[in-house]
């Protein structure tokens, strides 16, 4: 009994100390990946010998030898002690690993709010210069006996004031849409070349109002492409504008495209963009991508901006699969040069270019959904002064009441808001479709809110909106909006 009591150790030690090779070999396995060890490769060997060593002896003995209690317990207690010996150092190891992740988070959340400090002081500047504005020259039209003309002027600067302030906010916006992913891209058939040449007629105006010669060339063969056209507009008004900023009177700024070699799917295509204007610094060339980056002259300093054009361009240029690359000298001019691959294909068929007749909205009844006072009133008088006729809901509950309560066809319209109390834009125009008389299911129904996300636009489509008009109000384009809704009427 004695005897087989030994061996039960001895064979339980070898067992234990076939299971310590195999915990070791895992270990320096783990790491070796976890840093550099080249220099003390064979040391992590060493032991592995010893232990297959031990492990041998253990079976010479169990197999070929007769143990006696000391040797028996000598050997199993060294199995269990090189065990015990194996997981402490696991457990050192594995708290190192904790506490380096500790400070590599602890470190990402020092410079996430390094960051945000970064963020709210530009905001801060940038944002509080059109408002500024904004409030001086509205104190200043409120005097009394101020002359019309000064009026109207304080008038105009506080419309641009307000534009700017409108562009600090679509730039943060947007950006905070490229880091959080739900940037898309929606690529179409576009004909290339008249896409550069209508963005470059938008910014013609500008530049010729500086005196700036404004020169465009195109050199394509394929003018025909699958390509986000808005995404692209906004890439190259970004760089167009930016040349018109700092490049000064009676200079130059032109847009070359050119068509490089392809294939018969695909056509790699070149945009220089190129100034005559200050230039950059090499140092400042290198962060010129990064968010809220601006150099710091006394020239640029005059000139507004968040610093979130070039990285919202640069954004748009990674997801096209292309690149962009700057050449720049202090003094002397600018260069940028977008590199892109567009799928190529087959043009679209002509459509009538004769403009449809406009319809009028005169004696049209609009439902105007609007839980917030200010924005109702503007509302309601731009589309009394379009020729409407104008009934309002202060929330969502409120207008699927009065339209379920109306003979179909009262209105022509509903322009619903989005984020309202009792119930929002999204729950009520889907009720309102789900009405069993289809004359009023079919109403047509404007979003007509500060959501402006491409998300926030297809979700309006997906709930039965027929169309979106973005917050702050645009006239022009809110007209176009009701024109091309009320001309096709409902889907439904």
């Amino acid at each position: 009994m004695k005897n087989i009591f030994l061996y039960l150790m001895i064979y339980a030690g070898s067992a234990l100390m076939a299971y310590n090779i195999y915990g070791y070999v895992c270990f320096s396995r783990d790491v070796r990946k976890h840093g550099n060890w080249d220099q003390e490769q064979r040391l992590f060997y060493i032991p592995i010998w010893l232990l297959v060593l031990f492990f041998i002896g253990y079976l010479i003995v169990g197999f070929f030898g007769k143990p006696d209690l000391v040797m028996a317990g000598i050997l199993f207690g060294g199995s269990i002690f090189v065990f015990v010996m194996l997981l402490l150092i696991r457990r050192t190891f594995d708290r190192i690993q904790e506490n380096e992740q500790l400070e590599v988070r602890l470190a990402a959340a020092e410079e996430a709010s390094k960051a945000k400090t970064f963020f709210l002081s530009n905001m801060s500047h940038d944002i509080r210069t059109p408002l500024n504005a904004i409030i001086g020259y509205t104190t200043l039209a409120n005097r009394e006996g101020v002359a019309y003309e000064d009026k109207s002027g304080y008038i105009d600067k506080i419309e641009t004031a307000s534009r700017q302030l409108l562009e600090i906010v679509n730039d943060v916006l947007d950006m905070s849409c490229i880091e959080s992913g739900k940037f898309s891209l929606e690529p179409t058939c576009v004909n290339l070349e008249n896409c550069i040449r209508e963005a470059c007629d938008l910014v013609r105006i500008q530049l010729e109002a500086k005196k700036i010669d404004f020169s465009v060339s195109c050199d394509i063969s394929h003018k025909w492409v699958l390509c986000d056209k808005v995404m692209l507009d906004r890439a190259l008004m970004n760089l167009l504008c930016n040349a018109g900023k700092f490049t000064d009177e009676n200079g130059r700024v032109s847009l070359r495209l050119k068509e490089l070699a392809g294939n018969d799917k695909t056509g790699r295509y070149e945009i220089h963009i190129k100034d005559t204007g200050i230039g950059m610094s090499p140092e400042f060339a290198e962060r010129l991508f990064v968010p809220f980056e601006r150099e710091r002259t006394s020239t640029v300093s005059r000139i507004q901006g968040t610093g979130l054009g070039l990285a919202i361009t640069k954004s748009i240029v990674d997801m096209m699969g292309g690149s962009i690359t700057v050449e720049t000298e202090k003094g002397k001019g600018t260069e940028f040069t977008v590199t892109v691959d567009f799928p190529l294909t087959e043009p679209e068929e002509e459509i009538c270019s004769c403009e449809e007749e406009a319809i009028s909205f005169e004696g049209m009844r609009a439902l105007l959904v609007e839980d917030n006072m200010i924005n109702m009133e503007i509302a309601q008088m731009l589309l009394k002064q379009a020729g409407f006729l104008i009934e309002t809901a202060e929330n969502g509950k409120i207008a699927l009441e009065m339209t379920a309560a109306s003979e179909p066809g009262y209105y022509d319209v509903i322009l619903m808001d989005i984020q309202m109390p009792v119930m929002d834009g999204y729950k009520a125009t889907q009720a309102i479709r789900r009405l069993p008389d289809p004359g009023l299911a079919g109403v047509p129904i404007i979003a007509m809110t500060a959501n402006a996300f491409q998300e926030d636009i297809k979700k309006a489509e997906e709930v039965g909106m027929n169309g979106h008009i973005a917050k702050p109000l645009d006239i022009p384009g809110m007209k176009a909006t009701l024109q091309q809704v009320l001309k096709k009427g409902s889907p439904l």
